[in-house]
């Protein structure tokens, strides 16, 4: 399963999730915005910082990375990028590292040099697997749980989820992407599945309405570059027009941008062309 991803899109949409993990107030994410970051020189990425604004001087930065397979090299790796980041971008406020290990014996334990880090709790691990009754209810922290699940409990968990999406999330932007996200963990959890065994198992009235059938459609019909003609949806200029789930797709763009993903995270996230995305942009500044 693309976990990654997935963790994204949860902390982009649930950004509580994490002091809900921590066990801090779910009050502290309305101080942070979640972004991934480059360290430039070293082409290092960081995938998942929680950066507070400037009006909260002494709040900490959150560093966080999830991890779902054993990694001898993994807690080399995660303290070497963020003392990278903080010498490149030199803030001046604490930190901390957080570790979501998709279950505790994946983790093989702090190397010796950082064991001091434990002592100070610049370090936190939080396992998947052992989420329990402590953590608060809420959506984001049911949807981890669903990540979890094994496939037998998937099928009584999806109806739950979609529902309390719908109730729990006003906004539609939100509301639809989080609905597409539990679908997503559905195709990942079965992959030998044809969309018709899927369609059944979860009575899915109108499978080719969600974003996945339609993006499976679109696999195949935006390919190449969108330097010539690009056959299938988009034909001539980003400028002119932009039929059907494509259209609707750019729309999102703005927003995405003002939550602070790049060009490359919209083009993944969206699942089109890089160059798509980027004339898109321009044409707006225009």
């Amino acid at each position: 399963m693309r976990t990654d991803k997935i963790f994204y899109t949860l902390f982009q949409v649930f950004p509580e999730l994490l002091f809900q993990l921590l066990g801090e107030s779910s009050e502290l994410a309305q101080y942070y915005q979640f972004k991934s970051i480059e360290i430039k020189e070293l082409a290092f990425r960081l995938d998942g910082v929680f950066l507070p604004n400037e009006n909260h001087p002494d709040a900490p930065i959150y560093f966080v990375e999830i991890q779902f397979q054993k990694d001898e090299d993994f807690y080399w790796r995660f303290m070497t990028e963020i003392f990278l980041y903080l010498n490149q971008y030199k803030p001046l406020r604490p930190f901390y590292a957080v570790v979501l290990w998709g279950s505790y014996n994946l983790d093989g334990g702090l190397p010796q040099p950082y064991q001091q880090l434990l002592d100070n709790h610049w370090l936190q691990r939080i396992y998947l697997d052992r989420i329990d009754e402590q953590n608060p209810k809420s959506l984001g922290i049911e949807i981890i749980k669903f990540i979890k699940a094994s496939p037998s409990e998937v099928t009584q968990q999806v109806p739950d989820l979609i529902n309390q999406a719908r109730q729990e999330i006003t906004n539609p932007i939100f509301q639809q992407k989080v609905i597409d996200l539990i679908e997503r963990i559905i195709v990942y959890k079965f992959p030998f599945k044809t969309r018709q065994e899927i369609e059944e198992m979860f009575n899915l009235v109108d499978w080719k309405q969600t974003k996945f059938y339609q993006e499976a459609v679109q696999e195949g019909e935006i390919k190449g570059e969108i330097k010539g003609e690009i056959k299938g949806e988009i034909k001539g200029e980003i400028k002119g027009e932009i039929k059907g789930e494509i259209k609707g797709k750019l729309k999102t763009v703005p927003l995405l941008l003002r939550l602070g993903l790049s060009p490359e995270q919209i083009a993944q996230e969206l699942k089109l062309d890089l160059e798509v995305i980027n004339q898109y942009i321009n044409s707006q500044d225009n």
